[in-house]
């Protein structure tokens, strides 16, 4: 039987911990989140330092991100060995892939000219680390592209089963309300960018093909940093070379023994030299501090990885001024350039959406904005009364607020199109809009217009009107606008973000935008 050692139990533990997560960060009929897979963000010393680095200050959620960042100077990289759920899936694959060689253009240092241009971007406020991080690859693969596979496949297969079973498929619903309810995403969406989503991880997983763990090991710049960091560290291997009489660790380490010494740097703690060591010579403990071989950087890799991060710096923070007008964040979200400094692009927030409305950026934002989350009105609304997103953020980029504020968080300001909405360009009556309107007193009213009618009669429209001082731009006008393809009124992005003020108390006077719109004013 083959012998399991403590780092893979730790492994199959935390792998399942976080699909468990995973699954628990969706809407399952509560208001409230308890347990999210935004802890392994929090936890991840990559989000920690590139987050903190971007907004030049301390941020209290992903203090378990510096927590872990200080034991790696201490263990080294035990996060890629004991933690990180895609070190784990590689770990249960790579047995099965039939191995070819090291790739050449990967030997060498290409991950410091991945994680050193990533870093100087961040601290040059440009955060984009996100998009290579391994957690946030995992989760966007099975976010956008597998999970919803998965949901969409069941159903379909459910309601095929349930057309043959016929009279009896009552007798398999509640299997199905199982599966639903703790399973299946709460809703049917498509995702753009899915497939990107999904082939970066294939990706991931093609190149196992050439080596055990290629990702890890030559570009994952978490694992890059905690290398770097385990080197100064006092955890040390012995013997640190391989036996002359035995090299065995050469075929059981997945990482370190490219040469005859092993790269501290690479050791990811996983034990399995010490278990297999047909002589027991294998011992990890703690020792001075030992020389490396060799400089942890050459001096052109530091400085052009410098130069490379100034590069990404300026040219990633273009943004076409055209599509700015219906760039919409979240609730909650006033300072664009501290979203972008913050967003991990995680994916979470769209997870989590009620009503579809988010949706990840292409380059609607600019390259910076890649995978960070949009509000698409057409597609979805913000719900009122729904405050997921900001719970399930694990940086604070889309803020926690209590639903009473959450409410007042200005998205954007509504606009009709008179050429397209139905009283101006048709002369008919059409209140759609304002019959949706969450906001009390309606941020949306009507007005009754004479007019003549293009048959030259004389009749009476009701013509609609924003109030800009309760709109919030939630979208739900131009979600339920009938019209088909552009709606007539649109939610555009705003530059003043400040929050509706909240309405005060007693019952306003007619005419003052809290009141009763049927009771005095202009409809």
């Amino acid at each position: 039987m083959k012998k399991v050692t403590s780092a893979r139990i730790a492994q199959l533990l935390f792998l399942a911990l976080f699909l468990v997560l995973f699954l628990m960060t969706e809407y399952r009929g509560s208001d409230r989140i308890v347990a999210a897979v935004n802890g392994f963000f929090r936890a991840n010393p990559l989000t920690a330092a590139s987050t903190m680095l971007a907004t030049r200050q301390y941020q209290p959620l992903l203090l378990p991100g510096l927590l872990v960042l200080l034991c790696a100077l201490f263990l080294g990289r035990f996060f890629c060995g004991w933690i990180c759920p895609l070190g784990t899936i590689l770990d249960l694959i790579t047995g099965r892939i039939r191995k070819v060689g090291a790739l050449r253009a990967l030997t060498g240092r290409a991950k410091y000219w991945l994680l050193l241009p990533l870093l100087t971007a961040s601290l040059l406020g440009v955060n984009l680390a996100g998009l290579l991080d391994p957690i946030a690859l995992l989760l966007r693969a099975l976010t956008f592209f597998f999970h919803p596979l998965v949901g969409d496949t069941v159903r379909g297969g459910w309601r095929s089963l349930y057309g043959v079973v016929g009279d009896r498929r009552d007798l398999l619903d509640p299997g199905y309300r199982l599966i639903r309810d703790y399973l299946l995403p709460f809703r049917e969406t498509l995702y753009p960018l899915a497939f990107l989503s999904a082939l970066l991880f294939v990706l991931i997983l093609f190149l196992e093909r050439y080596e055990r763990r290629a990702w890890c090991r030559r570009l994952c710049p978490l694992g890059t940093l905690l290398g770097l960091l385990s080197r100064l560290g006092p955890l040390r291997r012995t013997p640190a070379k391989l036996c002359a009489d035995c090299r065995a660790c050469r075929e059981h380490c997945p990482t370190s023994f490219d040469q005859e010494l092993l790269q501290t740097e690479e050791c990811i703690l996983c034990m399995e030299c010490a278990l297999h060591c047909p002589s027991r010579r294998v011992d990890f403990g703690w020792r001075a501090r030992q020389p490396q071989t060799g400089p942890v950087l050459e001096r052109r890799v530091f400085l052009g990885g410098l130069l490379g991060g100034v590069a990404l710096a300026r040219g990633f923070r273009f943004r076409e001024p055209t599509a700015q007008a219906k760039l919409l964040r979240p609730p909650g979200v006033r300072d664009e350039d501290e979203f972008l400094k913050k967003c991990v692009r995680c994916g979470e927030c769209m997870k989590v959406c009620l009503r579809s409305a988010l949706y990840p950026a292409f380059f609607q934002a600019g390259a910076e904005g890649l995978y960070t989350p949009l509000l698409v009105p057409r597609l979805g609304y913000c719900e009122y009364n729904c405050t997921l997103c900001g719970q399930v953020c694990p940086t604070g980029a889309i803020p926690d607020l209590p639903r009473e504020e959450k409410q007042r968080q200005v998205i954007g300001k509504a606009v009709f199109d008179k050429n397209h909405c139905l009283p101006f360009a048709k002369r008919i009556d059409c209140i759609v809009c304002e019959e949706h309107c969450p906001i009390p007193g309606k941020a949306i009213r009507s007005e009754r217009v004479e007019l003549t009618g293009f048959d030259g009669a004389r009749r009476t429209v009701q013509q609609p009107y924003v109030v800009d001082e309760l709109c919030n731009g939630c979208g739900i006008c131009e979600n339920v606008c009938p019209l088909e393809g552009k709606a007539a009124i649109e939610v555009f992005r705003v530059k003043d973000r400040t929050p509706l003020k909240s309405p005060s108390g007693g019952t306003p006077p007619p005419g003052h935008p809290y009141a009763d719109p049927y009771q005095g004013g202009r409809s």
